[in-house]
Parts: structure tokens; sequence; C-alpha cells
């Protein structure tokens, strides 16, 4: 099926048009004796008149026709291509059906021209699947010979929309016309949003240059595609890029204001720091007399069990001297609420530098100014996490750069595994021991001999939680 054809005397010849573009009528060629001389101007073999039982003119091969580009085009493209030159004649144009460009390199299934023959438009109806690729190849070869194109689909969602100059049409419900479906489209001073208009409106926009082709910077409203490529109005062009300059200007003033705010803070948590760093000293100066003070009493109960007894003390001394060179004893002014119930580590000169575990329910006061500056180590990540979250509850005993803390990276009793009688076995080098008799722990200590209850009775390191495994006796008539 074809909708062109050339005649032997007449030149070429349109089935679309009432007068066959050379002042003829149909009847001329159509049942006409003998037949008329046409031709198919793509493979040159003969062709004769045809019309449908709905009365559509067309041009048909005669048999034993080679493979043609024409023949092979399904009803459906004939008639969008007869839809376009209509509207494109409705718009005002001169329309013309399959053009060849002048070298063969490309054929236009409408071409539409402005009668003072200024411009030439290209109207391509593609139903067929085709890549991005050859699609815009296509528009290519119209392009060089001074060619523009339009590409038109009635699918509902062609895929390469929008890679070159495109619309997508269709035919609602109780039209007789197609209308632009999707491509055509306005700003609103945020988004796009599609512009509804029929295909005669649009193409006569179009041949104005009233409406020309765009690369959106901004979206478009929900439902319509983002696409690469969509037609609109000059000054919607204008209201976009102007604002684009606004959005960017709200930017730069949001982000100098949110940078002001940030330099403020700044300011101001280092007017915090400073202030906290008197404080601290301070209150540094003040533990270290304390504990000076304490070194010249006998060593409290408190003392005793947290150097004895006081599960993971090794293991946090051993941190000190490993990860920060600081050879540190456990402090004899233990007990002092400034710790909030944690073992203070102190230096060879006295001078706190860490705090074992402390409680996070008693940091107030001394205690929230001493432990600001000093480093907090804890048995396990757990007891970190729960001394850090309650800290993030209390916000006034929070520091304004945080807590520096660290946790032992071994089990120790009272993380799950030390807590159960017999999990493990001591390995410690210096073991500190106790047994519990009668629901009370005794202190105890290695020794060559095994004691008759040895039998029913099992030590275990306070150090590491574990089960002692050699000979042990009791040291002491007063629980642990």
């Amino acid at each position: 099926m074809a909708f062109r054809a050339v005649h032997a005397e007449w030149g070429t010849v349109f089935a679309h048009l009432a007068d066959l573009g050379c002042g003829r009528g149909w009847e001329a060629v159509w049942r006409a004796r003998p037949p008329a001389p046409l031709t198919c101007d793509e493979c040159g073999h003969a062709m004769h008149a045809k019309t449908s039982g709905a009365g559509l003119r067309f041009f048909a091969h005669a048999p034993g026709a080679p493979t043609c580009a024409l023949a092979l085009e399904s009803v459906a493209h004939h008639l969008l291509k007869l839809e376009l030159a209509s509207a494109a004649r409705d718009a005002g144009a001169h329309a013309e059906l399959e053009v060849r460009g002048p070298d063969g390199a490309w054929r236009a299934d409408v071409l539409a021209t402005d009668p003072g023959g200024t411009w030439a438009t290209a109207l391509e109806a593609q139903l067929a699947p085709i890549t991005d690729t050859d699609i815009t190849a296509r528009t290519e070869r119209l392009r060089s010979d001074g060619v523009t194109s339009i590409w038109f689909s009635d699918r509902p969602r062609p895929a390469w929309l929008g890679a070159v100059p495109s619309v997508r049409l269709d035919r609602p419900d109780g039209e007789e016309r197609l209308v632009v479906a999707e491509g055509l489209v306005k700003f609103d001073g945020r988004s796009w949003m599609a512009v509804p208009a029929s295909l005669v409106q649009f193409l006569a926009w179009t041949f104005a240059r009233r409406i020309v082709t765009h690369a959106p910077r901004t979206p478009l409203s929900y439902p319509q595609r983002s696409l690469a490529t969509v037609w609109t109005a000059p000054q919607y062009i204008t209201a976009e890029a102007t604002e684009l300059e606004e959005e960017q200007r709200r930017r730069r003033v949001h982000e100098a204001r949110a940078a002001a705010l940030q330099r403020e803070q700044e300011a101001k948590r280092e007017r915090i720091r400073a202030r906290n760093a008197v404080t601290r000293a301070k209150a540094l100066t003040e533990a270290a007399a304390v504990e000076q003070a304490a070194r010249t009493l006998p060593p409290t109960r408190l003392w005793q069990a947290a150097r004895s007894f006081r599960r993971g003390v090794d293991q946090a001394l051993a941190k000190l001297a490993d990860a920060y060179s600081i050879t540190a004893t456990v402090g004899f002014s233990t007990g002092d609420p400034r710790y909030a119930g944690g073992v203070p580590l102190v230096d060879g000169h006295g001078v706190p530098a860490a705090v074992y575990d402390p409680d996070p329910g008693r940091v107030r006061g001394e205690a929230f100014l001493l432990l600001a500056g000093l480093l907090l180590i804890f048995p396990s990540k757990a007891d970190q996490r729960r001394f850090e979250n309650a800290a993030n509850i209390k916000k006034k005993h929070r520091p304004v750069d945080g807590y520096r803390t660290e946790f032992l990276e071994i089990p120790v009793a009272g993380a799950g595994v030390g807590r159960a009688w017999g999990a493990r076995s001591c390995s410690c080098a210096v073991p500190r021991l106790v047994v519990k008799i009668e629901n009370a722990e005794y202190p105890a200590e290695p020794c060559e001999q095994p004691s008759a209850a040895l039998a029913f009775l099992r030590a275990r390191c306070r150090s590491c939680g574990g089960r002692y495994e050699g000979a042990w006796r009791r040291t002491g008539s007063t629980p642990a």
C-alpha cells in the first residue's frame, strides 16, 4: 500500500489529494482503460490504483513486485501518514507524502513546507520499535539536508520518545482527530506539566516557531515521563531559567546562613572548651591532691577490694600501658564520689589518668567536671554504650565534644562469661582467687598442697572470671 506513485506523463500523483496533485480526478487512474502507466518511485515496479471497502484510495504494487519499503509498511502506518499530511495542510503548510531526499539518503513520510519555501519539516510516523541510536541517525541525515523533523507515534509508551524532537499522539474516546498526549509541556513555576492540544494546533505552533524543542532541567509532573527533549514555548524556557537562577540564589543564601550559624556554633564550642579546660584542670588538681592525702593514710577497704577483686582492673591497667604508654596503679582515693563509683587509675605521680567503669547515674557535680576530661575504660562494649546512652539523656552532664571512652576487648566477669562458675579456665600469670562458700566469696591463693575442700569447692579468678584448675587455699575468714 502506498499513497504516492509516478505517472509516465503527469509525474508524481497522490492518492490522498482530490486532484491527485496534477489537476486530474481519481477516475483518471482508477479502473482506467487502458490501465494508467503508474510505477513505484521506490522500486520502479508497476502499480495500479485501488479503493478499499471503506473508501480509502491508495496505490498497490502489481503482482511480482520485488521487496519494497513501501509495500512493507502497515495500514496503520499509512493511515497515520495521511492524518499527519491532512493536519499539516490544516495548519497552513504544503504537505507531500513519501518525499525522497536529494541523494536518496532519506525518505520523509510527510514533508511539510512553507508556501514561501523558507523551511521544510519532515513529519515521521514511527510505529515499529527503533533504537535511540537509529532514530537519532535518521534525524541527523534529514538535518544535513536542511530539513528539520518531528517524530510521531500513537503507541502507548514508545521507548524512543524524547530522544529526538517527538510527541506521542492519542485519540480520546469520541474524538475524530488526534491530540498530543505527551511531549508538549509548559512550566508552572516549579515543574513541567502537559499541555493539551490537537495535532493541528501543535503543528501550527511548530510551523510558526511559537514552540521549540527544549531539554528540561527540572522534572516533569507525574504522570508524565521525564523526557530528554520536549516541546514548549520560549517564554517557558525563560521561566525555567529564571526559577533555576532564583533557586541557586536561595541555595547560596541558605548555605551562607548555615555557614554563619556553623561558625557561630563552633565559636561557642571554642568558648566552652576554653572554660572547660580551666574547670577540668582545676578538677584534676583537686583530685590529685585528694590522692596525695589518701596516700598518707592506711589503705582503705575500698582500695583493697578494687585492687584485689574488682573485675577487669588488671586489664584496664594493661590497656593504659599498651595503648597509651601510661604506667598506672589503682588510686588510694578509691571511693571518692568524684569518680562516680569508678576506680581511679593514677600515674606514678598520683595524678588520675583514667577511671575504670564509672556509674552514669552518679555523674554529677565534681564527678562530671573530672570525668569529662579523663579517659573512661569500661569492662565491655555494652557497658560503654550504657554509659554513653545515659550521658546522652542527661544533656547537662555531657561534654561538648563527648566523653573519651574505651572498652576491654576480652570478656570479664559481669559481661556474661565470668558470672558462670567453670565457664573457662584461668590463665592469668598472677591469679586473684576467691572461693564461694554458702553464697559468700572468700579470698584464696594458689598453693602447692591441695586442701580437702578442693574435692567439693571450686576457686575462681576475680581478674578474668575463669575457674582455677590448680591447688588453692583460703587466706581469710571474712567474705570478700
